[in-house]
């Protein structure tokens, strides 16, 4: 049954839309090959979970019922963290963390910034959705400027002191954008106090910034519904059982990707598609009433600083003795500072190989 079909955008990927390298058509994706395949889809927004009935309830009214249930629901942005920021604001100040309108918002904005103007990012502290984002955004636009507005500049302000892959990402920034991109550390700017849309400024404890394109990434959390429902047992994320992906306070419910604790495993679309396919395997020999297998996760996350400069980080992780997923000692790490270009281009290749296979896989 397909009921509304609508088109999903990745967020993968869609920082090289705001960079004006790739249209948002071809990170974007319809539901047509997976309903052709025999799975009952059926696109809406859920706004209830009822995890003692076992049912989700959808904004149309439709009720589903479940014997388990896998979620997936990605992450709430909290506007409230930022005081003077709304959804309203976004307009005038666009986030883009979740890919379309706003990806579109945030790519005209760059375009039609004024020659030599400054382009504000604010950064929350960890955890947030794919933490070395901001940064490959950063790097994107300063890609384009760049080739379009070269004495404009990049500003990112930042909840936090360090950053994944940062050795990676400066000595990228000094070799191809150097002085575009100014990075000012939670240490040096205090932490923002508030934002004013109309006038396009960004307030901290030790300074005031204004930008001509002023991008906004609040801090964030699971969404609402489940968080209503009790998953997050006080919290703003989902405590699940690290090896089943099932909820600590709701049995039956499993949750993967952004919006659970995972271990050590970041918030990344590798971890999340890994994840579900191994949660997939876990529900299927939990209904047969078998023991699921124990098994080993990986994470590979990409990142472009330019379009054929790519960097990664990569982790192994295993159930330990107390039952959390960690880092196997002596795997994964990221790429090596210092590589020759041929290294990082090669990483771009991979980077886009992986984005086709992954989206083949999950759309068809």
């Amino acid at each position: 049954m397909i009921t509304d079909v609508k088109e999903f955008s990745t967020c993968p990927f869609s920082n090289l839309v705001i960079a004006s390298e790739r249209p948002l058509e071809s990170i974007t994706f319809g539901y047509d090959k997976i309903a052709a395949s025999g799975v009952d889809v059926i696109v809406g927004r859920v706004i209830a979970l009822d995890p003692i009935g076992k049912s989700l309830t959808l904004e149309d009214g439709q009720t589903l019922t479940y014997n388990r249930a896998i979620l997936s629901p990605g992450v709430s942005l909290k506007y409230g963290d930022v005081p003077g920021y709304s959804e309203a604001a976004s307009t005038a100040m666009p986030h883009a963390w979740k890919a379309g309108q706003q990806t579109l918002l945030l790519r005209d904005q760059l375009a039609a910034m004024r020659q030599g103007g400054t382009v504000l990012m604010s950064v929350p502290n960890n955890p947030y959705r794919c933490p070395p984002g901001p940064y490959e955004r950063a790097s994107l636009m300063a890609h384009y400027l760049k080739k379009n507005n070269p004495t404009a500049k990049i500003i990112i302000i930042d909840g936090k002191d360090t950053f994944s892959k940062q050795a990676l990402f400066t000595e990228a920034w000094e070799s191809l954008y150097p002085g575009m991109i100014t990075h000012v550390p939670f240490a040096d700017n205090g932490g923002v106090l508030g934002v004013d849309p109309g006038a396009m400024k960004i307030a901290t404890a030790f300074e005031n910034f204004e930008g001509d394109v002023v991008n906004i990434i609040p801090p964030q959390r699971a969404p609402d519904f489940v968080l209503e429902a009790g998953l997050g047992g006080g919290g703003e994320w989902c405590s699940i059982d690290q090896f089943t992906f099932e909820s600590v306070e709701a049995p039956g419910v499993h949750v993967i990707g952004d919006a659970a604790i995972v271990g050590d495993m970041p918030k990344s679309g590798f971890s999340a598609s890994v994840q579900g396919g191994v949660c997939a395997h876990v529900v299927a020999a939990l209904l047969s009433g078998q023991t699921p297998d124990r098994g080993v996760l990986l994470n590979t996350c990409y990142s472009f600083v330019s379009t054929n400069y790519g960097i990664s980080v990569a982790g192994v992780y295993r159930i330990n003795e107390e039952g959390r997923l960690k880092s196997v000692a002596g795997t994964g790490g990221t790429s090596p500072t210092g590589a020759p270009l041929s290294v990082r281009e090669a990483e771009a290749n991979h980077a886009q190989s992986w984005y086709s296979n992954l989206t083949s896989f999950l759309f068809g």
